[in-house]
């Protein structure tokens, strides 16, 4: 499940705007939960590839009206069986089944009004159909080094396959 613009080694160039991007994903995460999503060891380009390499789902979009998913490391490529660039391109309202799109607008909607919900339990399904149930996963909202809104984001690392 690897293009040219995806890997699972990040020995490749990384897509523009990676580095940046990890950076407001783990600062941001920090900022409002007082927690670090990982530990921050080394480079910045060494943090993009530990956080790529995650054992855990970490997934953000932007703040466009129709939000376009911006970041997805390889477990979540995996999950949503998608190539970096499918992904790249994806609103993230299609990350869920119409029917439980009310509920994640909700929860979207909860995260920007408080920075953060560490409670979120829902339904998505991939690009191929494939349904799951996600647990205990934290949502939060990327600002960037200005305290500006640019997204929000999500981690998890407990998922259930449905029928």
């Amino acid at each position: 499940m690897t293009d040219e613009n995806s890997t699972t080694s990040m020995d490749a160039s990384l897509p523009v705007g990676w580095l940046e991007q990890t950076q407001i994903l783990l600062d941001s995460y920090r900022h409002w939960t007082g927690r670090e999503l990982l530990p921050r060891q080394g480079t910045v380009h060494d943090q993009a590839v530990a956080l790529h390499q995650a054992p855990f789902v970490v997934v953000s979009h932007g703040t466009q009206p129709d939000p376009i998913l911006n970041y997805g490391n390889h477990v979540a490529l995996e999950l949503w069986e998608m190539s970096l660039t499918q992904f790249l391109q994806t609103p993230s309202r299609l990350t869920a089944e119409p029917m439980h799109r009310d509920e994640r607008a909700q929860l979207l909607e909860r995260t920007r009004r408080d920075g953060y919900v560490d409670d979120y339990r829902g339904i998505r399904i991939s690009s191929t159909g494939r349904r799951f149930r996600i647990d205990r996963a934290t949502v939060w909202n990327l600002i960037d080094e200005n305290g500006r809104p640019c997204g929000q984001a999500a981690t998890f690392s407990e998922w259930v396959f449905l029928p």
